[in-house]
């Protein structure tokens, strides 16, 4: 979306009018709706300011697999149902899941919750873009992880239900 003649850059500070609500889909709490009004630029976040919204946890998304389960999200209050989530990592490497050299690349950060190293979807347009040229990522990124909408895989046992599955959906680099 452009403002005033701008297009939003990453670190850029947004005014944009929400509701004090939004649709939870019976697991999260974060959502808003956006509100009709004008949206405005106030201006740019340093990578030191960046760094005050993350706070260190043991998990990633609230455990160490690479999904969280319907019945795991609604057993916690809902303030605590977290869908969004920025970490740091030091170690941050990229892999390319696509099938064969024909496909189109599939991007996968491995990261680690607690003691278990994952390795989760990318969906951060500009980031894997910026892979797809051939370009490496630094070692040292603010992540902003959430969680899907719910999803089976086909290849899944049919007893198994839909879960959310932890994505990377954005990627900010820190220059050393």
């Amino acid at each position: 979306m452009k403002l005033d003649g701008y297009f939003p850059e990453l670190l850029d500070v947004l005014e944009i009018p929400l509701d004090s609500t939004g649709p939870d889909f019976g697991f999260e709490s974060e959502n808003r709706t956006i509100m009709s009004g004008r949206w405005r630029h106030r201006g740019t976040l340093s990578y030191e300011n960046l760094r005050r919204f993350y706070k260190r946890r043991e998990h990633v998304l609230h455990n160490h697999h690479k999904y969280v389960t319907r019945q795991e999200m609604q057993a916690r209050p809902f303030q605590e149902r977290s869908t969004l989530q920025l970490i740091y990592s030091d170690k941050f490497r990229v892999r390319d899941g696509r099938k064969s050299t024909t496909d189109k690349h599939n991007w996968k950060g491995i990261i680690t919750s607690g003691d278990q190293e994952l390795e989760v979807g990318i969906t951060d347009p500009s980031f894997s873009l910026k892979l797809d040229t051939g370009d490496k990522p630094l070692p040292s990124c603010l992540l902003t992880m959430s969680l899907s909408m719910p999803y089976k895989p086909a290849n899944w046992a049919t007893d198994r239900e839909a879960v959310f599955w932890k994505l990377i959906a954005g990627v900010i680099e820190i220059p050393q």
